[in-house]
C-alpha cells in the first residue's frame, strides 16, 4: 500500500508498488496485518477518560468492594463509575447511609453502569437545590430522571478544567490505542456541557472527534447534528426504559417516556429544514413506538425523501419489531448499537431477561433484522457503559447470545468502520475503505497464532482482505486472543504507536 499527503495512492504487489514508487519510505510490517481503522460511533469522551484516571468500580463483585473503594479514594468531589448491583451477591447497591459512612463527609457520585442513574452522598445532595422535589428522587437509594440529573450537573461542575482535560485526553489516546481513529462524541446538557465539547472539538493529537449535541436548541459549535444522547428514554438497567407493559422485576414501573410523539415530530422537521442530522436516544419498546410514529409525522410535513436525505439517527435501538424497521429504514435512519451490551447482559440468564423476563430480554438488539430492514448500522461502545475494545465489539455482534440476531464478520466490521464514516455523513465511496482514492486512515495489527479446541494442531494467523472485509473470526472462548493494535493511523499521521509507547 503506499500513501501520498494522506491519501492511498496504490494497493497491490510489492514489486509494482515500489516500481511505481522507487523513493518511498518503506515500512516493513514483519507478518502484521492492515485494515481500515475503527469509528466508536458513540463515546462520552470526559466520563470515559475520568473512568480510565479516576474511581473505576467496574471490577467491583460486591456491594462490600463497592464501599471499600470509595473509602480509599480522597478529594473533595469523589467521583465513580461502573457499579452493577445485578452482579453482586447482595443483590443492591449500598444506601445512603452506607455510602455516608464509606464517603467520611466528602460529597460522593457514582454512576451505575448505564449511566441513567446514581448513587449520591448526602454532602452532595445538600449541595443540589432541588434534588429531593425532584421526578427520581430516592430517599435512601440510587437517583434517577431529574433528580439524577440535577445531581450530575452539579458534581460534573466541580470537576476542575485541568482534570476534565486530562480526562479528555486519556480517552482519546486510550481509543487511539485499540485503532479507532475516530469517534461519535455524544455531548448534551444533561451529559456534559458546552465547555467541555468545546474543549473536546479542539484537540488535534488523537483520533478525530465527530460532534452531536443532543438537545433541540442549537449551539455556536460545528456539530454533526442534534442528535446522539436526546433522551427519549432511559435505560433498562435503571429501570428508566419506557416499556408498553411493566417490568418483570418491578411491576410498578414501566419506565420514563422524556419526549412525545409531537416534539419528535417538530425536531425531526426543524433539522431536515436545517439540512442537519437530527437522532434520539431510544431502548425501550414505547419509546421506539414514539419514534416510529414522530418519524411518520415529520414525513408528512417535509416529504419522505428530505427526511431520507439528512440520514437522522438512533441510539441504541434495543427494542424494535420487523415492521418498525422496515419503517424507519425507508427513512434512511442510521442506527448506532453496541453489541457488547448483548454480550454484558444478553441472553436468557442476563440483566435483560432478569428485568424484562426470558420471552422479551432475549429479543433485544436484533443486528440482522436491522440491517435486512435497511437501516445503516454503525458500531459503538457509548463508553464509559462498555469499554472501548472494538474487535471484541465486532465479535460480539456476530456471536450475538439470541441466535439468528447477529451478523456476518464482513458485516459487523464494515458496521464498526465504514459504517461510522457513513453515519457522520461522509459517504464518498471510499472513506473507511482501504483503496486507491481512500484517506490513509488504517491500523496495523499483531494477531497471535490460533489454537483449535482440543486440538494440538495449529491454525494459520489472521488474515484479512481490507477491501472487502473480515472473512472469518475466532469463537468467542476463553483463552482466544483477539488481534492487538501496533499503530493507528489518521489521514496519514500516526496517532498511536506500540513501539513509542514500550520505549517511554
Amino acid at each position: 500500500m503506499a500513501i501520498t499527503d494522506g491519501t492511498i495512492v496504490f494497493v497491490g504487489q510489492d514489486s509494482v508498488g515500489l516500481a511505481l514508487h522507487p523513493d518511498a519510505e518503506v515500512v516493513q510490517l514483519d507478518g502484521a496485518f492492515v485494515a481500515p481503522a475503527f469509528v466508536d460511533a458513540h463515546v462520552h469522551a470526559t466520563s470515559a477518560g475520568l473512568l480510565l484516571i479516576g474511581l473505576d468500580l467496574t471490577a467491583c463483585a460486591s456491594l462490600a468492594e463497592c464501599l471499600d473503594a470509595v473509602r480509599k479514594a480522597d478529594g473533595p468531589l469523589i467521583w465513580g463509575h461502573g457499579w452493577d448491583e445485578t452482579k453482586w451477591p447482595e443483590g443492591r447497591p449500598p444506601t445512603r447511609a452506607e455510602l455516608d459512612d464509606a464517603a467520611g463527609g466528602a460529597q460522593v457520585y457514582l454512576s451505575r453502569i448505564d449511566v441513567h442513574s446514581a448513587l449520591a452522598s448526602t454532602a452532595l445532595v445538600d449541595a443540589a437545590p432541588g434534588a429531593r422535589e425532584a421526578d427520581g428522587w430516592s430517599e435512601d437509594g440510587p437517583l434517577s430522571r431529574a433528580a439524577h440529573h440535577r445531581i450530575r450537573a452539579v458534581a460534573k461542575d466541580s470537576i476542575p478544567v485541568e482534570q476534565r482535560r486530562a480526562a479528555q485526553r486519556a480517552f482519546l489516546a486510550h481509543a487511539a490505542s485499540k485503532g479507532v481513529a475516530a469517534v461519535h462524541e455524544c455531548a448534551g446538557p444533561d451529559i456534559s456541557s458546552v465547555d467541555d465539547l468545546t474543549e473536546l472539538l479542539m484537540m488535534v493529537d488523537g483520533p478525530q472527534v465527530v460532534g452531536y449535541w443532543g438537545d433541540t436548541d442549537p449551539i455556536d459549535l460545528p456539530v454533526a447534528g442534534y442528535a446522539g444522547d436526546l433522551f427519549v428514554d432511559g435505560a433498562i438497567g435503571s429501570r428508566t426504559a419506557a416499556l408498553h407493559q411493566p417490568y418483570a422485576d418491578a411491576p410498578d414501573t414501566s419506565g420514563a417516556l422524556y419526549q412525545d410523539v409531537e416534539a419528535i415530530a417538530a425536531h425531526l422537521v426543524r433539522c431536515t429544514e436545517a439540512k442537519v442530522q437530527a437522532g434520539f436516544h431510544v431502548i425501550g419498546d414505547a419509546a421506539m413506538t414514539a419514534i416510529v410514529r414522530g418519524f411518520e409525522l415529520a414525513a408528512e410535513q417535509v416529504g419522505a425523501p428530505a427526511l431520507a436525505a439528512r440520514r437522522h439517527r438512533l441510539e441504541h435501538v434495543e427494542m424494535i419489531t420487523p415492521d418498525q424497521a422496515k419503517v424507519l429504514g425507508a427513512f434512511g435512519v442510521v442506527a448506532s448499537v453496541q453489541p457488547l451490551f448483548d454480550a454484558e447482559w444478553g441472553g436468557p440468564d442476563g440483566m435483560y431477561a432478569q428485568r424484562l423476563g426470558v420471552e422479551r430480554g432475549t429479543a433485544l438488539n436484533p443486528f440482522a433484522q436491522l440491517a435486512s430492514a435497511g437501516m445503516l448500522l454503525a458500531l459503538g461502545s457509548d463508553t464509559p457503559v462498555t469499554p472501548v475494545d472494538p474487535w471484541a465489539a465486532v465479535c460480539a455482534a456476530v456471536h450475538h447470545r439470541t441466535p439468528g440476531a447477529g451478523l456476518s464478520p464482513r458485516a459487523a466490521f464494515t458496521a464498526h468502520t465504514r459504517g461510522g464514516w457513513r453515519a457522520a455523513g461522509v459517504d464518498d465511496g471510499v472513506t473507511g475503505t482501504l483503496q486507491p482514492g481512500a484517506p490513509a486512515t488504517y491500523a496495523v495489527w499483531d494477531a497471535a497464532e490460533l489454537v483449535v479446541a482440543g486440538s494440538d494442531s495449529r491454525v494459520q494467523r489472521w488474515s484479512l482482505d481490507p477491501r472487502s472485509g473480515v472473512p472469518g473470526l475466532p469463537p468467542l472462548e476463553p483463552g482466544v486472543p483477539l488481534p492487538t493494535c501496533l499503530r493507528t493511523v489518521l489521514d496519514g499521521r500516526v496517532i498511536y504507536d506500540a513501539a513509542d509507547r514500550a520505549q517511554a
